[in-house]
């Protein structure tokens, strides 16, 4: 799978683990001041936007995931979980990626931002200010609601396997 060349497109990974009481689900909190406030329906997968055109997704995928948890994802076998278009136009592709990760280990890339608005001081601001593992529906509740259908195709995708 290669980008789409008309638009912005991410691509990114649900990172998952199968745990005692379900699935749970890895989502990453936007950083910056202005998600310090903003919870529900904010948070999002680990992803990001190409380098060049012709990149290969799923190596995109993994390296925005590595970027913004500071850790790999593993090498469990991806499961295609297709696209979704947000509501500003990008289009977002993902993986589902059997793993584990301590949230507290977790460290983002970082970018700069003039803050205050029209103070001419540069601040610095985790991409991603921090990590957590939520059940599916705990999941849905904080993710983008353009983001939540990849938690029901990742189920629909594990209840396949053999």
């Amino acid at each position: 799978m290669t980008a789409d060349k008309r638009g912005r497109t991410s691509a990114g990974i649900v990172l998952y683990r199968r745990a005692a009481t379900g699935l749970e689900v890895l989502l990453g909190h936007p950083g910056g001041p202005y998600n310090a406030t903003k919870d529900h329906g904010h948070w999002t997968i680990p992803k990001g936007e190409l380098d060049h055109p012709d990149e290969p997704l799923l190596e995109v995928a993994r390296r925005e995931f590595l970027e913004e948890t500071g850790h790999d994802a593993g090498g469990a076998t991806p499961v295609e979980l297709g696209e979704i278009h947000q509501n500003s136009g990008k289009r977002v592709v993902a993986w589902g990626i059997e793993g584990d990760l301590d949230p507290a280990a977790a460290v983002s890339n970082t970018f700069e931002m003039v803050w205050p608005p029209r103070s001419g001081r540069l601040e610095v601001f985790p991409e991603i200010d921090r990590v957590a593992w939520f059940d599916l529906v705990e999941a849905a509740a904080r993710l983008k609601p353009a983001q939540v259908p990849f938690l029901d195709r990742l189920v629909d995708a594990l209840e396949r396997e053999p």
